[in-house]
């Protein structure tokens, strides 16, 4: 007996009919997603650019989460986690979403010191 998938997304809130209304759905979500980065990207909104959060643009910071997000999507969905068990699924999912966030801290941490190295005047800004 094959398994069913679910056909729904956003936790029920849009009801497919079939596989197919399903991943089109999704597409379109994701285009959605994608389009607002490469917007985002393009016009550079000024505001976004000058506040910072944590040592980093606000904008950055947006494009990191909608990556994020568009990742968990297409695991969610076109991978079938959401059909699998709960540990498995958190194991699968959690663990990619604390590494970015680590190598983010790292990313941060390391470029504050190198910029107050170069703002103090130990090394020329010769590049």
């Amino acid at each position: 007996m094959a398994h069913e998938h679910k056909l729904e997304i956003f936790r029920g809130l849009l009801k497919f009919k079939s596989n197919t209304q399903k991943i089109w759905g999704v597409l379109i979500f994701l285009t959605i997603v994608t389009a607002v980065e490469v917007a985002l990207g393009i016009v550079k909104p000024a505001i976004l650019i000058q506040l910072t959060f944590l040592g980093m643009k606000l904008l950055n910071w947006i494009f990191i989460t909608l990556t994020l997000v568009k990742a968990y999507y297409i695991a969610w969905d076109f991978m079938h986690l959401r059909d699998e068990k709960t540990a498995l699924r958190r194991a699968i999912v959690w663990t990619p979403i604390f590494l970015v966030a680590y190598l983010v801290f790292i990313l941060l941490f390391e470029a504050d010191y190198v910029y107050n190295v170069y703002k103090d005047g130990f090394v020329m800004w010769d590049f």
